[in-house]
């Protein structure tokens, strides 16, 4: 007889926060209720009100959950459920979340932030299912990983464990996570709008361009999804940024993939959409400097969840939260 475990989720965003109430079966997990609400990133206490308001409507609406997860970008302490201003939530410094939600719905709750979250629903739900050592890359606005070791989620001494988008790459470069050529500035939705800045500024001054490359002359660059349309119709200079940013994302993976000798690497958002685009200059990359051993045992693969990942990260810390707590009582 299947057991079933009712639990909610809370995914805060800089932009958008959303609630979801799921049920956990043997054979995977059912979203029974979802609403969604804008959030207001340099005031936490109206996001807050609204969603304790909501969670109380699910729980009026479903019954009181086992658990309640919530993911949220870092910094932040998991242990103690604060969050630490993250960059897109900046004056939400110090907010002790789990504890009013606790306080309001009287079950327990728990916090992740949100790459090592998304590696818990992959690793349960999605891509990272049967693999007993797995990293999640959310590849994204920035570059988080989630680390899977031993079938366990790995936090390190401080909870800061994955932070790979400040992993140096290159002495130059791209910005991200507050440093010129690191990973996160080559691999994320920043980074490839810098990296068409640059390639546009290259191409202007050797005279001729192409239509959307004089587009962006003034400068912010071109989204992701413009360089992928464009590389797609065979523009030489998006396919040239492809080209750098898979290349430097293989040599980001090969890092990993020497350190922790993972079985799979999840990559989720831009690698997952633009995987045909990325992959070649990966994989050479990865060819060429990454242990053959460690490299021949991982595979890189695109995350399953897709838009639903927010929700899944969301109700998979509330599902471990709720498993701790039913062993800590040893039921």
């Amino acid at each position: 007889m299947s057991v079933e475990k009712l639990c909610f989720g809370v995914d805060v965003g800089g932009t958008k926060t959303a609630v979801c109430a799921g049920l956990e079966r043997a054979d995977g997990m059912e979203i029974l209720d979802r609403a969604a609400f804008a959030t207001t990133p340099h005031e936490p206490e109206p996001t807050l009100q609204k969603l304790l308001a909501l969670l109380g409507k699910l729980k009026n609406t479903h019954g009181a959950p086992a658990a309640v997860g919530v993911s949220c970008g870092g910094p932040l302490d998991a242990a103690a459920g604060r969050i630490y201003a993250p960059p897109n939530l900046p004056g939400w410094d110090g907010v002790g979340i789990t504890g009013r939600i606790t306080a309001h719905l009287g079950v327990p709750a728990a916090l992740e932030n949100d790459a090592d979250a998304g590696a818990l629903a992959e690793h349960r739900y999605g891509a990272g299912r049967g693999a007993d050592s797995m990293i999640f890359l959310t590849f994204g606005t920035g570059l988080g990983a989630g680390l899977i070791l031993n079938g366990a989620l790995y936090r390190g001494a401080s909870g800061m464990a994955g932070e790979a988008g400040h992993i140096r790459l290159a002495p130059g470069g791209p910005v991200g996570y507050y440093k010129a050529g690191s990973f996160e500035g080559f691999c994320s939705g920043g980074g490839l709008r810098q990296l068409g800045q640059m390639e546009i500024e290259r191409r202007l001054a050797q005279g001729g361009a192409a239509p959307w490359v004089r587009a962006h002359a003034g400068g912010g660059g071109p989204s992701a999804r413009e360089l992928a349309e464009a590389a797609r119709a065979g523009d030489a200079a998006a396919l040239a940024v492809f080209e750098l940013c898979g290349t430097r994302f293989g040599e980001g993976l090969s890092v990993l993939i020497d350190l922790l000798n993972p079985q799979r690497i999840v990559a989720g958002s831009i690698f997952a959409r633009c995987e045909d685009l990325l992959r070649p200059a990966m994989e050479r990359a990865i060819a060429r400097e990454a242990l053959t051993p460690s490299a021949r045992a991982c595979q890189v693969v695109p995350a399953q969840l897709g838009e639903q990942i927010g929700d899944y990260a969301a109700l998979s810390v509330a599902f471990a939260c709720a498993a701790a707590e039913s062993r800590g009582k040893g039921a």
